[in-house]
């Protein structure tokens, strides 16, 4: 049940930080979530990856399916230097999955060394 009530907590607040703060701000959003909902590392990194893994895939996946790909083409040429926008999408949702993730491990982490003191 943490389980759950985490990944969604880690992905709605993503989603609210992301609307009026860098990309970067969905590691705080994983570390705050990780901090206050108690897991074992692996869970909350788990919760973070997955959470941000579909939220970004999904986010990234309906815009490029609003301007029919045009500009996932373009981009995937000249990142992947491979014309696939689908694999472009995954790269992205990757990105920040692993930020995420690691985030949430280290507010696991950080939880269990300040409640040991």
């Amino acid at each position: 049940m943490k389980f759950i009530v985490s990944f969604l907590l880690t992905a709605l607040l993503s989603f609210a930080l992301g609307l009026y703060m860098p990309w970067w701000s969905i590691a705080i959003a994983a570390f705050v979530v990780a901090v206050f909902i108690q897991q074992r590392g692996w869970l909350a990194f788990l919760a973070g990856f997955l959470s941000l893994f579909l939220l970004w895939g999904i986010m990234s996946l309906m815009i490029s399916n609003a301007n029919n790909s045009i500009m996932a083409h373009k981009i995937s040429m000249l990142f992947l230097k491979v014309d696939n926008p689908i694999l472009l999408i995954l790269v992205t949702a990757l990105i920040g999955s692993i930020v995420a993730g690691f985030a949430g491990l280290t507010g696991s982490l950080a939880r269990s060394i300040f409640a040991k003191t």
